[in-house]
């Protein structure tokens, strides 16, 4: 007989044998994915020292999961430098244009019509929004930003921030951006101190955030509710080329500066000015 002649009944235990060995080897890899021998009598195996293991994702999850999931978003530019001074005027913008903001919102009492009179005219501003607002009134976040206004990181509660400790600054700038990402996508690539009230370590923990720092050229102080013509006049004296408007559109009875934006913006329209916003890539 040849070598390759094996007679019927041996090939058929040789098959037998090699079937038993596969469905062994397949429970120990089911029962014991990790490899670790069973204890005798079939008890499990005694738990490890220290941290409970993370528990594994299986197979299926991770082939759902795209390999770029733990890449940061395209949109997230390089944190810029940690500043000593924010910004104060935008001549870069052109000898024609100025910067419109509006501080402390969003409020459902103001901002629409403030909303209204820019999307009339076609203008866009910078809203530096607080977070406690925004947690109320997301709606008023999105409409701004399918207006195409820029929206900044004005603090969670309006708190002046130098009188805080360094993790409740982050605290405070931290929640705000991330409420601002939640509800429209992308987070906040500015920011403005309540009261401009600013230190080193609020311009440390805006550039880690990947924000820059704005301030203003012109304050209005409608806040103090000086009566429309005065703030009327303070923006009409105060425009020039780069300037930096601030007005409020929450924080207290802001109807002054709705009537007074009615007004002076078609009067800056009609100057030759060109309201616009910042772009950061």
């Amino acid at each position: 007989m040849k070598h390759d002649q094996i007679p019927a009944e041996r090939r058929t235990l040789l098959r037998l044998a090699l079937a038993l060995g596969a469905a062994t080897a397949v429970h120990l890899i089911s029962a014991d994915p990790a490899g670790t021998p069973p204890r005798p009598g079939g008890e499990a195996p005694a738990p490890a020292a220290g941290p409970p293991a993370r528990a594994q994702a299986g197979p299926g999850t991770y082939r759902l999961r795209p390999m770029t999931s733990n890449t940061p978003p395209r949109f997230r530019p390089a944190a810029p430098p940690v500043r000593t001074r924010p910004f104060e005027e935008m001549p870069e913008l052109g000898s024609d244009a100025l910067v419109l903001t509006f501080d402390d919102g969003p409020d459902p009492r103001y901002t629409p019509d403030i909303l209204a009179t820019l999307r009339r005219h076609g203008v866009r501003a910078m809203f530096f929004v607080c977070g406690e607002m925004v947690a109320e009134n997301r709606d008023l976040l999105r409409e701004m930003a399918d207006d195409g206004h820029v929206v900044g990181n004005h603090s969670w509660s309006h708190p002046l921030i130098p009188k805080l400790s360094r993790g409740a600054i982050s605290d405070e700038l931290g929640s705000t951006s991330e409420v601002i990402e939640e509800t429209l996508g992308a987070p906040p690539l500015w920011y403005r101190a309540p009261y401009g009230a600013w230190n080193r370590t609020s311009f440390e923990i805006g550039a880690a955030l990947g924000m820059e720092p704005m301030a203003w050229t012109v304050d209005t102080l409608d806040w103090t509710t000086p009566g429309t013509d005065t703030i009327v006049r303070r923006v009409e004296k105060g425009a020039a080329p780069g300037a930096v408007m601030l007005s409020h559109d929450a924080g207290g009875n802001r109807s002054q500066s709705v009537a007074a934006l009615r007004r002076y913006l078609p009067a800056l329209l009609e100057r030759g000015y060109r309201p616009t916003v910042p772009r950061r890539s």
